[in-house]
């Protein structure tokens, strides 16, 4: 071979080496793009517009962008990345710890019936005590008292000259110098029908001299509310002097609201605060509720009577009462995360996906930093109890719909009845029955005919059989459970 030829010769395998690689190369980037276009393609689908909506009225969807009618403004897209079936609002990880979101889950526990509520220190209405003039007569002097003194038992309040009773008392000395027993017995009788108090009639035998003047004193100790007595003046037989009202105990009148009047009864033990003495606690007892609500604050008066060891107690010191029932089972969630709007209270779930969703919630008693559940979620669920009200926000423009309450309670068993009869008709799916009468439903004997539950119930049976069966009325319609053939 030439070197001309040899040389062509290597030209040409290196110019079919260049093709090869090239189809190659090619078959390579094929398979690589082929392989890639699923991918692609997932994507593309995971990403796709659903629709687009305007922000500030996240409720209506348009099925293209343009402007909004609503405001001016474009419509925003949402993609199908941006939620899932059950709904729910997704939020990054990062962006969830930059707003704060706390998560607690929901457990059962024991939760304490506790109610606080204001109240007032009142005087006890029922220790008051009326000072009166027992005869018509003149005021002679007056022990300086005013309204507001705290007096002992039977602290001096005025002098009183009663001249009607100096006459009866000189009648009852005469008739003690006689002797006769019943006499004597008869007038001094009257003396103390004129109101005389013992302890005069027993000065004026002491002494054998009539007292004319008296000193009106006070039947317990306490403070003077009214004083209407003065130096020189005239009273009459009856007139009301003074009144006194005891301080050994006092009322605290609370104001319960009335959504929450339930929760409180009479006897119910009480724990008292009040402003005046800080981190000490007075322990008294419900003694009535009131049956009158006040109109203006639509609460009712509680009143709590607490013993006034040392007269510390002061008519309208201001204080909390709180009533406590004992603790019991609850499921609870933390009233942080409760969100009460109004027309509904919700809470803001979280999934282990990092998507939220508002749930509706009904509540109850709430103490202690702890609200109970009543419906709405379950044991061990997670809610947000901080940042929630951020979530909520964003859930109401992306539109999420609420999760609403289910019944916790399922749906009443249908009651059964039995009875006898005799089959007259079989015709598929029903029987017609003779039976005899059904008291739970006040039904007589009659003919009728029953739906069967199941067609296999009438299997082995013919027209004219006698037999028992249990039917209910579930479904609207008499339908037959359960059917034997009666013993003969």
């Amino acid at each position: 071979m030439s070197a001309t030829q040899s040389t062509g010769a290597r030209v040409a395998i290196a110019a079919v080496l260049l093709l090869a690689g090239a189809v190659a190369g090619f078959g390579v980037s094929k398979l690589a793009k082929g392989s890639e276009a699923p991918k692609a393609a997932a994507a593309a689908q995971e990403s796709k517009v659903l629709y687009w909506y305007d922000p500030m009225v996240p409720t209506q969807k348009f099925a293209k962008p343009g402007k909004s009618p609503f405001m001016d403004m474009e419509l925003v897209p949402k993609y199908t990345d941006e939620t899932d079936g059950g709904g729910g609002v997704q939020v990054s990880s990062e962006r969830t710890q930059n707003l704060g979101a706390r998560l607690v889950s929901v457990r059962r526990g024991s939760l304490a019936g506790e109610l606080t509520v204001p109240g007032v220190i009142d005087f006890n209405q029922r220790d008051l005590a009326i000072v009166q003039a027992r005869a018509s007569g003149f005021v002679q002097r007056v022990y300086a008292r005013a309204p507001g003194d705290i007096v002992a038992a039977g602290a001096p309040i005025a002098d009183i000259l009663a001249p009607e009773w100096g006459g009866a008392q000189v009648e009852y000395l005469a008739v003690r110098r006689t002797g006769d027993e019943r006499l004597i017995a008869a007038a001094r009788q009257r003396l103390t029908l004129l109101g005389m108090p013992a302890g005069l009639i027993a000065a004026v035998e002491r002494s054998g001299r009539p007292q004319t003047t008296v000193t009106i004193t006070t039947p317990t100790g306490g403070v003077i509310r009214t004083l209407g007595v003065r130096s020189g003046m005239s009273v009459a037989q009856g007139q009301t002097l003074a009144e006194v009202s005891g301080l050994s105990s006092v009322w605290l009148n609370a104001a319960i609201p009335e959504a929450l009047a339930g929760r409180v009864r009479p006897g119910q033990s009480a724990a008292v605060t009040l402003a005046a003495y800080p981190g000490e606690t007075f322990s008294g007892r419900l003694a009535a509720i009131l049956p009158e609500a006040v109109a203006d604050s639509r609460t009712l008066t509680a009143r709590v009577e607490l013993a006034n060891r040392g007269g510390r107690l002061r008519p309208g010191m201001y204080g909390q009462v709180t009533f406590s029932d004992g603790a019991s089972p609850a499921l609870l969630a933390p009233s942080e995360a409760i969100i009460r709007t109004g027309k509904r209270t919700v809470v803001m779930l979280a999934d282990a996906n990092g998507r939220f969703r508002p749930a509706e919630v009904k509540t109850g008693r709430e103490a202690g930093g702890q609200t109970e559940i009543l419906a709405g979620l379950n044991e061990g669920e997670k809610v947000v109890a901080s940042g929630q009200f951020l979530l909520d926000s964003e859930a109401s423009l992306a539109g999420v719909q609420a999760r609403p309450m289910t019944a916790d309670k399922p749906a009443a068993k249908a009651a059964l009845h039995e009875t006898a009869g005799r089959i007259e008709k079989l015709a598929g799916n029903s029987i017609t029955l003779s039976h005899e009468p059904v008291p739970a439903l006040q039904w007589p004997s009659m003919t009728m005919a029953f739906a069967l539950s199941d067609p296999s119930l009438a299997k082995g049976f013919k027209v004219g059989d006698r037999v028992t069966f249990s039917f209910d009325q579930a479904s609207g319609a008499p339908t037959v459970r359960r059917m034997v053939k009666a013993a003969r």
